[in-house]
C-alpha cells in the first residue's frame, strides 16, 4: 500500500458551501490539483451549475469556485491506498474539519459530500461539536460522486448537484 496525503483546503472569506471529496486520486496527486482526472466530471458539473464551460487552467478553475462561494477540501488528510478507488482506502485519517468549520472568517454553513464514501467517512471519523441553538447548524448533503467510477449518467448527477446552486442563491 502507498501512503497518500491530501491537499490543503481551497477557501476564502466568501465561501458559503464546502464540497468534500474523499481523497485525491492518482492523477490529482501527480498534478497536485483537485479533480485532475479529465474523466472526473467535477469541473464540468460545477461550471454547468452557472451555465458555463470549464476554464482550461487550474488556477482559473479554483478562482471560479471561490468567486461563486465554493470551498473545496477532502474528508481525509491521509490514508493508504493503491490506485484511485475509494473502496481501496485503508487506515484513513481525517482532516481537522471541526477546527476548519469553526473558523470565523468564512460563511460556510452547508457541506456537500462528493459521493457516499466521503459522507460515510465523515460520519465515521469527524465529530462536529454541538452548536448553540441560536446559530444555524451545518447542513450536510450527499451528492452523487463525480468520479468516472460512478457511472450514473451526467444529467442525473447534474440534477442532484443543482442543490448547490439553490443553496448559494438562497444565501445571498
Amino acid at each position: 500500500m502507498t501512503q497518500v496525503t491530501a491537499f490543503p483546503p481551497v477557501w476564502d472569506s466568501r465561501s458559503k458551501v464546502l464540497i468534500l471529496g474523499t481523497m485525491p486520486g492518482v492523477q490529482s496527486l501527480e498534478n497536485q490539483q483537485y479533480y485532475a482526472n479529465p474523466r472526473n466530471q467535477f469541473w464540468q458539473i460545477l461550471y454547468a451549475l452557472f451555465g458555463r464551460t470549464p476554464d482550461a487552467g487550474y488556477e482559473e478553475r479554483l478562482r471560479f469556485a471561490l468567486d461563486h462561494g465554493i470551498a473545496l477540501w477532502d474528508v481525509l488528510h491521509g490514508c493508504e491506498r493503491e490506485g484511485s478507488l475509494d473502496a481501496d482506502i485503508r487506515e484513513p485519517e481525517a482532516n481537522d474539519l471541526p477546527a476548519f468549520l469553526q473558523q470565523p472568517d468564512h460563511g460556510i454553513r452547508h457541506v456537500f459530500f462528493n459521493g457516499s464514501k466521503a459522507d460515510q467517512l465523515f460520519r465515521k471519523l469527524v465529530f462536529l461539536p454541538a452548536r448553540p441553538v441560536s446559530e444555524e447548524p451545518y447542513r450536510m448533503y450527499c451528492l452523487p460522486s463525480t468520479s468516472p467510477a460512478h457511472t450514473v449518467p451526467f444529467d442525473a448527477k447534474m440534477e442532484k448537484w443543482q442543490l448547490i446552486k439553490e443553496v448559494l442563491d438562497n444565501s445571498r
